[in-house]
């Protein structure tokens, strides 16, 4: 059962800029430590991070639960490379998210399906 659907669309420039005016306590404040290790191992950091950005707001539109914070949706990949959305600190009980991201050098968009697992109340 589809809970709710999000998108959105980040400028990797905006990002970038955040990233050099205020440092670690903004990527600290937005993405887990898990998030960040996997990003600096990618070709293009801020491209990545704004793809992230974008799956995160596309989340929290999709589950419109207004008590979720950056830090409660992690967002890495399996071994194939496929996005994969964890809703941490007990905040995604039951639910399962859907989720797709792409980016080309200035933008990078997303997309979210969260759905209620099969037996879950």
């Amino acid at each position: 059962m589809i809970i709710g659907t999000g998108v959105d669309i980040t400028e990797v420039r905006r990002l970038r800029q955040a990233a050099e005016k205020w440092g670690d306590a903004f990527l600290g404040r937005v993405f887990t430590k898990a998030e960040l290790d996997n990003a600096k191992l990618r070709g293009s950091l801020y491209q990545h991070l704004a793809g992230r950005f974008a799956a995160k707001e596309a989340v929290f539109k999709a589950m419109g639960e207004p008590e979720l914070n950056w830090k409660d949706v992690q967002i890495l990949n399996d071994k194939e490379g496929k996005p994969v959305c964890m809703i941490l600190n007990g905040k995604g009980e039951g639910l399962k998210v859907l989720l797709s991201i792409s980016h080309v050098k200035n933008y990078a968009t997303a997309f979210a399906i969260v759905t209620k697992e099969a037996g879950r109340a």
